[in-house]
């Protein structure tokens, strides 16, 4: 009997296993939607001094339930758009929420978010004219900010692993750009990589992947997704190809919508849950283009 019973203990245990793998090409309905019966995460706002930019920035910090200074944890940075700042997914994509949800459903692992100002310039708002060259160009700057600044920040101040396996960095649109060129830049800092509807601002794919052979060791997961009506779409299909020539392991998502909060969001929902687990590179074609954007070109 007690054979019996640690067999089905065993068989059961497994189902969980499997079900906390199983990751949906789209957010049900409510992924996105706060829910009262569950434990919450909670959102700090940090200051930081950042020589890069010689003043204190901010940022917004999500732990997830749960968490305790006791334990270490994996980070994740996530940018925001050309027109947004380090509330911009806060006030539009409920990140709390979504990763909240899944946290209580057992699909994603304990982690710490980091929501900053991308606009590594004094004043920072998004404000005036945000597409003034020196406002463009503090995107470009707060690789060195971030790498230089904020990271030694948080690892100090947050219960952090500080190893390149356990740290991410995804973004939108030109915090998507973002992602791609200081992630697949600094593959020695960071092993999962993510762009949802990137900008303009990404580098040409041979410049962001110089070395296939090389990425393919570093990388944990490389994730590009947008939208089939979005009109930056070139910018993360001419990356795809040149990954699909070179036959690096990666996520091309494409999914029906535009360039728009409900993109990114189904973008964060999906990455959150393969981030800082074992991945299988040969069942990552699974999460690829829909049947209705194959003629994009």
């Amino acid at each position: 009997m007690k054979k019996i019973i640690a067999t089905a203990s065993m068989l059961f245990m497994c189902n969980l296993i499997v079900v906390a793998q199983k990751i949906e090409k789209e957010g049900p309905k409510g992924f996105d939607q706060e829910r009262t019966a569950i434990a919450h995460g909670k959102i700090d706002t940090i200051s930081y001094d950042s020589k890069t930019v010689g003043t204190t920035r901010k940022a917004l910090v999500y732990t997830t339930p749960g968490f305790s200074k006791s334990n270490k944890y994996p980070v994740l940075y996530l940018l925001h758009g050309i027109g947004g700042d380090e509330k911009e997914w806060l006030k539009g994509g409920s990140p709390q929420v979504i990763l909240d949800n899944l946290y209580a459903e057992g699909k994603i692992k304990p982690m710490i978010v980091v929501m900053p100002n991308g606009r590594a310039i004094k004043d920072d708002r998004a404000t005036g004219n945000i597409m003034a060259p020196d406002k463009v160009q503090g995107f470009t700057t707060f690789e060195r900010d971030l790498l230089d600044d904020l990271i030694p920040f948080i690892e100090k101040t947050y219960p952090t692993l500080t190893d390149r396996e356990n740290r991410a960095i995804a973004g939108l649109s030109m915090g998507g750009g973002q992602s791609l060129n200081f992630g697949l830049g600094n593959l020695d800092k960071f092993a999962w990589v993510g762009g949802f509807s990137s900008a303009p601002n990404t580098k040409l794919p041979e410049v962001l992947v110089p070395n296939p052979e090389e990425a393919k060791k570093q990388l944990k997961l490389l994730w590009i997704s947008c939208g089939d009506a979005d009109g930056l779409l070139n910018f993360s299909k001419r990356t795809h190809d040149y990954l699909l020539q070179n036959n690096v392991p990666h996520v091309y998502y494409l999914e029906p919508g535009g360039h728009d909060f409900k993109v990114w969001k189904n973008g964060l929902y999906m990455l959150s849950q393969f981030l800082f687990k074992p991945v299988d590179v040969s069942s990552l074609n699974k999460y690829t283009i829909l049947d209705n954007t194959s003629k994009v070109e």
